[in-house]
């Protein structure tokens, strides 16, 4: 599998509004993967000792029925299994992510680039918005500009610190939002729409 190696530095600044709540300790089973604790020279803050945030609590996806929807201003849409998602080229990003709250940890994110996936789609030239529906309940969303995310490069992060996203971080992934406020780093994302909205 080809593995991409990016660095990044991003503020994580948590807002308070649909899908992000107050911080909370996750419980996080490591399916006996192995975590990593260094990434380009920089120390990872373990995943047990990173803290996060959901208003409507954890959604718990089922990994063999999930399929992830890109549809919209595309000339195919897509139905994309978890295991569709791992057969992409993986890039990882070592990112400082920071809580308004005061905490703070850093991590390695690893996941397929949406523009990669955007091309199997084929992404209509009216498109300009990127939506992501997620399966909290009611259902939440976020969006971004589609240069935004092509200028980027930002992908959805299917491991963190090499370990399988748990659900607490948004299993089956998170949208990695660089230099975006918490609000927009949508998690338990279900279906992604592109759009020429820009209202």
């Amino acid at each position: 599998m080809k593995t991409v190696l990016i660095t990044a530095a991003a503020l994580f600044l948590v807002i308070l509004v649909p899908g992000i709540g107050a911080c909370t300790q996750p419980t996080i089973p490591l399916q006996g993967e192995v975590e990593a604790t260094e990434f380009m020279g920089k120390k990872l803050t373990p995943i047990k000792e990173q803290n996060n945030n959901a208003l409507a609590g954890t959604q718990h996806i089922d990994r063999a029925s999930y399929k992830l929807t890109v549809a919209g201003l595309v000339a195919e849409p897509l139905s994309l299994s978890y295991d569709d998602l791992l057969a992409y080229p993986q890039v990882s990003k070592l990112m400082d992510l920071n809580c308004v709250e005061g905490w703070n940890f850093i991590a390695k994110w690893t996941g397929p680039a949406l523009d990669a996936i955007f091309q199997d789609a084929g992404v209509k030239p009216e498109a300009k918005i990127v939506i992501f529906h997620t399966a909290d309940v009611p259902e939440g969303y976020s969006s971004l500009d589609l240069s935004y995310i092509r200028e980027n490069n930002i992908i959805i992060a299917l491991k963190l610190n090499d370990i399988t996203l748990p659900p607490e971080r948004g299993f089956p992934f998170q949208e990695v939002a660089e230099s975006k406020f918490g609000y927009k780093w949508a998690k338990w994302v279900t279906r992604i729409e592109l759009s020429s909205d820009t209202g």
